[in-house]
């Protein structure tokens, strides 16, 4: 549908036209405006744009005194603590290409996607279990340099001598060897190094991985233009006051693009504010909301349900906030409407993929809005409607079909797999469409509804999980013989995994067995919510398991 053919309920025009930039560039631009403007806010500590922009410089000089060259990958395995801002924009300052890595991997998929990516340098916290896990893929693994932070040296005084005396078991014992540097030994004199010229328009900023219906994750190459526009066409959707005085609730992790853009990127194009937790606890979140009077919050279904769901919600004073806005999984109509009365906060959904940089469309923040829907696109984004047998043509007039989207937001490819870009995107006059593999409809408004889903992902509270991830793990179970995996609905995570298993003949394992066994093995979002036993799994013709016809059977 053409949108000069509805009316466009974001504050900026549909056809406004963001000129890109180098995200280091823009820091320095905001940063330049008011030095003294609180950035984040960390468990009671402010650090301001100037000590995020100065720190940041100075990480940049350390990377490059440290022989870190230009598209070389920074890797960042961090929780949400303000060093993951320094490094992020430091990391690109020095010309390289930062990695996302979630906190949440285990050993062996941090480490494959540090080989993935070709990663040389890592910077995590001195938290045991992130260490712990860094440490084993140093030691086991082509990553040269495991940079560690002091979460101590960024709380506010009493919060650190309390941690270094009473909470010792809360800090990993670093050895500092010649591979294992201190965050703060790496930081330089900028005045001294040469950063490289940044290109925002050809230049790669950020490998964000993500995947697909099978095989491992891919890193989706997302440049400086499309961070820096995403963040624009997100801040466009913004009709409140002055941008520079909003506070967001940085309870997203910021690893995860939705957080990237809505959160990160946003605020510091904008000059806003994040009150930011390490991760999401949903009384920390009530706790900070009201201190530092919060006016938005991006978040995934699952938190607003946690929220409403803890006893400090009744007594917290909530409305300093302008509007929720939803994202990274289909919100319950049910959970939308309780939050709404119970709080009195307007709870937007919007729609997003790493591939697009994090955000394509959302319900306006205020006026029009159409609960259930996905919303209207953003500034510049451009939608067709594939058929979905055959993505060469569209779908016909007035039927579902597979959302393809085009946009200045949309990435670069996969790293090092030219060979998708067949599958991934489609040509329409003269414009390259990202399939989404999301089956979408657009009403005579301009909002548009996901009705299905091609791909096999499992959406767990705004996490993907790969199905074949986690049935090649319980493959190496003695026991088990064949598995598929697929999500079931649930009205908390969205939906959660479950495996279907058939065992190896004279085998005696029972599902609860398997699936302790499992999920002792997988990330926590990977964990399966049941194993279940059966005498055979659906086939193809061909003799393939049918994931399809069992998500058809278990559905009926």
């Amino acid at each position: 549908m053409d949108v000069n053919s509805y009316a466009y309920h974001h504050p900026t025009p549909w056809e406004t036209k963001f000129e890109p930039a180098s995200l280091p560039d823009m820091l320095a631009a905001t940063t330049a405006k008011n030095p003294q403007a609180p950035f984040l806010h960390f468990l009671g500590r402010t650090f301001d744009y100037g000590s995020v922009h100065e720190e940041a410089q100075r990480f940049a000089a350390g990377l490059i005194a440290h022989g870190i060259e230009r598209g070389d990958r920074v890797g960042l395995f961090l929780p949400n603590v303000p060093i993951y801002a320094s490094a992020y924009y430091g990391a690109m300052l020095a010309g390289a290409i930062v990695v996302n890595f979630s906190p949440l991997y285990t050993v062996d998929e941090l480490a494959w996607q540090v080989a993935d990516s070709g990663t040389r340098l890592l910077v995590t916290v001195d938290v045991p279990e992130l260490y712990s896990t860094a440490a084993q893929v140093l030691d086991h693994s082509e990553l040269e340099t495991l940079v560690v932070g002091s979460l101590a040296d960024m709380l506010p005084w009493p919060k650190k001598l309390a941690l270094k005396t009473l909470g010792r078991g809360k800090i990993a014992k670093v050895a500092f060897v010649k591979r294992v540097r201190a965050f703060s030994s790496i930081l330089s004199d900028p005045a001294a190094a040469k950063f490289p010229p940044i290109d925002a328009h050809s230049d790669i900023a950020l490998l964000q991985y993500t995947g697909g219906t099978t095989g491992r994750p891919k890193g989706a190459m997302l440049g400086h233009s499309q961070l820096s526009i995403n963040a624009q066409q997100v801040a466009g959707m913004n009709p409140f006051g002055t941008p520079a005085e909003e506070v967001f609730m940085g309870a997203l992790p910021f690893f995860h693009v939705f957080a990237n853009t809505a959160l990160l990127n946003h605020a510091m194009v904008t000059g806003a504010s994040i009150a930011m937790v390490p991760r999401f606890e949903a009384g920390q979140v009530l706790d900070t909301i009201q201190k530092y009077r919060t006016t938005g919050f991006p978040g995934v279904p699952t938190m607003y349900q946690a929220l409403l769901d803890h006893p400090k919600m009744a007594k917290t004073d909530v409305s300093s906030i302008k509007v929720c806005i939803s994202g990274g999984a289909p919100m319950p109509g049910p959970l939308h409407t309780r939050f709404e009365e119970k709080t009195g906060v307007r709870v937007v959904e919007g729609y997003g993929l790493t591939e697009s940089s994090g955000v394509v469309s959302a319900n306006p923040y205020d006026g029009v809005r159409k609960k259930g829907t996905i919303g209207q696109l953003v500034m510049g984004t451009e939608v067709a409607f594939l058929d979905k047998e055959d993505p060469t043509k569209l779908a016909p007039e007035g039927e579902p079909g597979e959302l393809a989207v085009h946009g200045p937001q949309i990435m670069r490819g996969y790293w090092n797999r030219p060979d998708t870009d067949a599958d991934t995107f489609v040509e329409r006059d003269g414009k390259r469409y990202l399939r989404t593999g999301d089956v979408a409809v657009m009403d005579e408004d301009g909002f548009l509804s996901i009705v299905d889903r091609i791909k096999d992902m499992i959406s767990v509270g705004g996490f993907k999980v790969f199905p074949s991830q986690v049935e090649d793990v319980l493959l190496e179970h003695d026991a088990v013989k064949e598995v598929l995996v697929i999500g079931q609905p649930d009205d908390y995570l969205g939906e959660c995994p479950f495996a279907y298993v058939v065992l190896q003949e004279g085998a005696k394992a029972t599902a609860d067995e398997l699936r302790d066994w499992l999920n002792a093995r997988v990330g926590k979002h990977e964990r399966v919510e049941q194993v279940v036993l059966r005498e055979s799994l659906p086939k193809t013709m061909i003799g393939k398991l049918d994931r399809k016809a069992l998500r058809a059977e278990v559905g009926a």
